[in-house]
């Protein structure tokens, strides 16, 4: 087989192939991570592989669901698998900023203000019912998840790397939560449904909680080879020609008219910040990388697309009243966008 070799955007020429072959290699433990997942976690596959992108392309995740579905679960089960800290925030309306983030408390031994750290310095954050806590508290969230770092006194401290952050929401209750604004919600990557299990797996996850002995997930992979396994997903090839069929489905989102879809002007407020079309170049290469491929093809885009779009298009007043969702938009964009 010939080496294929193609000129990047940034005038290199990438072989193809060679590129191809170290991907395989280096993406080798994902199956091994999913395997582990899949002991404790019954189905649920859209949720493992928005994890496994959130965590190599380092964007943080919002979960929407029931209570019940294995979302707490299964980021125990990832941080298991990949041997690195985790911890569970229980997001109340009483809640203060100090509690997530730590504070300062004096030291009589010492006669000094010591530093006490709080819950946020974790590899994995699982944030229950984001939308349950004030405002002051979730921005504190928020600032963490962007800047890495947090400030407590006049000292800043470096957050732990891979740095990832799991917020659910209740889609049932509304009475007593505080919804996160649009430019809070744009900072997550991907925003996951976590749907009901089928009748069979419903079955397997019932026999398997009454076993004597609960599966557990063993290490597979180390926090040092995570890092150094995003490095090598920045270098997934991406085509021009990929990059602006990105830049359509934003635009179609913004400028329904242009393209042909005049029909959803009355229906979208907003459409996708500059932002989604960065998570949605990063998580295609992450969904790449998982698949063990080199290079990022179109079918990459359109399954990681409902997932980085849902949280960015804004709905009016009229789509309420007509019923229509944001899965129906994203659907219609899609199939008006010309594939390359």
């Amino acid at each position: 087989m010939e080496d294929i070799v193609v000129q990047s955007n940034q005038n290199q020429s990438v072989d193809i192939q060679s590129l191809n072959m170290r991907i395989q290699q280096e993406s080798a433990f994902v199956e091994a991570v999913t395997m582990e997942m899949n002991k404790v976690i019954v189905g649920q596959k859209q949720l493992i592989e928005g994890l496994l992108i959130g965590l190599l392309s380092n964007g943080h995740i919002l979960l929407e669901g029931v209570p019940g579905l294995a979302k707490t679960l299964a980021i125990h089960t990832l941080a298991t698998s990949v041997k690195a800290s985790c911890n569970r925030i229980q997001f109340t309306p009483d809640l203060l900023p100090a509690d997530v983030l730590g504070t300062m408390i004096y030291s009589q031994k010492n006669e000094e203000f010591v530093v006490k750290k709080g819950p946020i310095f974790a590899h994995f954050i699982l944030a229950d019912e984001i939308n349950r806590a004030p405002a002051k508290v979730q921005s504190a969230l928020l600032e963490a998840m962007q800047e890495r770092q947090v400030t407590i006194g006049n000292h800043s401290y470096a957050l732990d790397e891979p740095f990832l952050v799991l917020a659910t929401q209740n889609p049932l209750e509304q009475e007593g939560t505080y919804p996160l604004p649009e430019a809070q919600v744009d900072r997550f990557m991907l925003k996951i449904i976590v749907d009901y299990p089928t009748k069979e797996e419903e079955q397997r996850i019932i026999r398997q909680n009454l076993q004597k002995v609960f599966p557990q997930a063993s290490a597979v992979i180390s926090v040092e080879q995570i890092c150094k396994a995003r490095e090598v997903v920045t270098e997934v090839y991406m085509d021009e020609k990929i990059e602006k069929y990105i830049v359509d489905i934003l635009f179609a989102t913004r400028n329904p008219q242009a393209y042909n879809l005049s029909h959803l002007q009355h229906l979208i407020s907003y459409g996708c910040s500059p932002r989604a079309g960065i998570s949605m170049a990063k998580a295609a290469k992450a969904y790449a990388f998982i698949k063990r491929r080199g290079y990022v093809i179109p079918e990459d885009i359109r399954a990681v697309c409902h997932a980085v779009l849902r949280h960015r298009i804004g709905l009016t007043y009229e789509a309420e009243a007509e019923n229509v969702k944001v899965e129906d938009i994203i659907n219609q964009v899609i199939n008006a966008v010309e594939v390359p």
